[in-house]
């Protein structure tokens, strides 16, 4: 698991920055009720998509929050006084508080199914009803792309998505949310190279092949030997699901 406070400083220019940024804000605003008044994204991260959000929809007021420092400080300085260090597991907002939810690439990191019930449930708690949340399914997955570097990365030792469409689903509903629609936006400047993929491995970027492991260093080799070593692949296209609180 890569460490959120030290990946704040490089991780917007990492991930594909503003244009990234706004292909996110736009495929999440267009989940969202149009009536909507109140926002709150949980683990906003930078606040590169948060600041979208919030001047993407007039009048809609938008709070950030995140569990790493160094993450609500650069949140925080895009959207002074909107910005809270919270664990979204233990939202500190009163139920029913916000008309949307947000949570973007946020599943796939929560650890555990139990992680992921505790989040979803956080965020269906905090909606009013009539209200939407909206997130992120199958985070993993959208990164294959059918490349050379995923025909080579596809023999690693599996890991589990608990982000899977279905499973997030069922944790919905289990919290009383129904579907309500879905949208897909383009990861663009995340299309990886082979040797930003190595660069990737040995920082910890795959579970399961941890920094200085033989198997990492096997993988490393066979991706170095991969031609065009600096050409991105094509960019993941990323699945967002909404949920309605009846």
């Amino acid at each position: 698991m890569l460490d959120y406070d030290k990946e704040a400083e490089r991780y917007d220019a990492s991930r594909g920055g503003e244009p990234r940024a706004e292909a996110a804000a736009q495929a999440v605003l267009s989940l969202v009720p149009r009536q909507a008044r109140s926002l709150l994204d949980v683990a906003c991260g930078t606040g590169i998509v948060t600041r979208r959000l919030a001047a993407g929809r007039a009048g809609m007021r938008v709070t950030g929050a995140d569990l790493a420092p160094a993450m609500t400080r650069y949140a925080a300085a895009r959207l002074p006084g909107a910005v809270v260090l919270a664990d979204s597991r233990r939202l500190p907002f009163r139920g029913g508080e916000f008309d949307a939810v947000s949570s973007v690439w946020l599943l796939h990191l929560a650890g555990g199914a139990d992680n992921v019930r505790a989040i979803v449930g956080e965020c269906a708690r905090v909606l009013r009803p009539g209200g939407v949340y909206v997130t992120t399914v199958d985070k993993g997955a959208s990164h294959n792309v059918g490349s050379d570097i995923d025909a080579v990365l596809a023999s690693r030792p599996p890991s589990t998505a608990h982000d899977a469409a279905d499973l997030v689903e069922s944790y919905a509903r289990a919290h009383g949310l129904v579907p309500a629609g879905q949208a897909r936006f383009t990861g663009q400047g995340q299309g990886r190279s082979p040797r930003r993929t190595v660069a990737d491995l040995r920082r910890g970027w795959f579970v399961t092949l941890p920094p200085g492991d033989p198997l990492a260093e096997r993988f490393a080799a066979r991706l170095a030997a991969l031609p065009d070593q600096e050409r991105p692949r094509p960019d993941p296209v990323f699945t967002l699901r909404a949920f309605a609180k009846p």
